[in-house]
């Protein structure tokens, strides 16, 4: 048994997921109706998960400034998003913001206390067919990165999949060691990688020919 807190401005999903949730056996829940409440409750009740749309008293997307709030009052928080939005984009935004997993609304009636448990367990949530979009737009995001990039850094890229230590980038390049990291820094900032493994992970795959 554990506390869950239902986020959602319509009555009727509120019951639907209540009688979804008690059927499981998925312990104590309380609800709020718009973005603020939600919060006030999140800190109050300190909830084990909560499920959130991301649709709120006529914001389009206001469940995802609150997800944003309660990821930072709880690095820990985990919140499943439960939406009829199935924009790849607004699902990567979410997930950004900081939902552990992703729901929509036309899934199946046993897919709701499955992926909050799954969340509510310490892992994250997506439906197959969202996670594909979202790989196809992370795909096309890298692909038009890597239009931007210029002819050295490509280079210096290809290279650096090659698993090429800095000094052999030089070397072969004809260019000094200073200047490797300084192209490595401007790759980092364009193709957003977090790191310089996620950096070499990004030029391995982005080498790799299209299926």
């Amino acid at each position: 048994m554990y506390r869950v807190l239902l986020v959602d401005d319509h009555p009727v999903v509120v019951a639907a997921c209540r009688w979804l949730l008690s059927e499981a056996g998925i312990g104590e829940l309380s609800e709020a109706h718009d973005a603020e409440s939600a919060y006030e409750a999140f800190v109050r009740e300190r909830p084990d998960a909560a499920v959130v749309d991301l649709r709120l008293q006529s914001q389009e997307l206001g469940g995802i400034g609150l997800i944003q709030r309660m990821r930072s009052h709880d690095p820990g928080a985990r919140i499943l998003v439960f939406s009829m939005l199935a924009d790849p984009r607004i699902v990567r935004s979410a997930i950004d913001a900081g939902a552990s997993g992703y729901l929509l609304k036309d899934a199946p009636p046993h897919e709701l206390p499955k992926a909050l448990d799954q969340i509510r367990s310490g892992g994250t949530y997506l439906d197959p067919q969202l996670a594909k979009r979202i790989a196809l737009l992370r795909k096309e995001a890298d692909g038009t990165a890597a239009t931007a990039l210029t002819q050295r850094e490509r280079q210096a890229l290809a290279l650096l999949g090659q698993a090429k230590s800095y000094q052999a980038i030089a070397d072969q390049l004809g260019i000094s060691y200073k200047t490797v990291i300084n192209l490595t820094y401007r790759l980092r900032q364009k193709l957003g990688a977090r790191s310089l493994p996620d950096l070499v992970r990004l030029a391995v795959e982005m080498s790799r020919p299209s299926l």
